[in-house]
């Protein structure tokens, strides 16, 4: 470094620009991971409360999938289907291009979910309430981004 400046600016900059595809990674995966925080609590009520015994393993996926968009609706207002039919260019799904907060909502929408499950409340009535938290959450998550409650 000491025979080329220029040399030592290209590896302080090359340095730099590793370290941001470092952090946009372990970003992603976090929030990955948060997604995944309450998904067993959520399929475990769907399991034993909705599925019955006599399903094919392809209609017990459709209930998985069916709740999943419960979730969607609630939090995204649409399915994961109408969001792909949306998105045909994006690779992946609605939840991969969420933002932290409404991951965080998701996650907690999950929880609440598989409460609402198990205490035998109808999908209708369940997708209503979700959607009044799902909106009730984001306005508090997202309130006062100069305060920055979550980055």
């Amino acid at each position: 470094m000491w025979i080329s400046p220029k040399f030592k600016i290209y590896l302080i900059k090359e340095f730099e620009r590793l370290k941001q595809e470092e952090q946009k990674e372990v970003g992603w995966n976090a929030k990955r991971d948060l997604a995944k925080v309450n998904y067993r609590i959520h399929t475990d009520a769907i399991k034993n409360n909705l599925i019955p015994k006599e399903l094919t393993s392809k209609q017990i996926n459709l209930v998985y999938a069916e709740e999943a968009d419960v979730l969607n609706m609630a939090l995204f207002g649409m399915t994961a289907k109408e969001w792909r039919e949306k998105n045909s260019n994006k690779k992946g799904n609605i939840r991969d291009y969420a933002s932290i907060n409404e991951l965080i909502c998701l996650a907690n929408l999950e929880n609440t979910n598989s409460i609402f499950i198990n205490e035998g409340m109808q999908q209708s009535d369940r997708l209503y309430k979700l959607n009044q938290i799902a909106i009730s959450q984001m306005k508090i998550l997202t309130k006062d981004n100069e305060t920055k409650l979550l980055k």
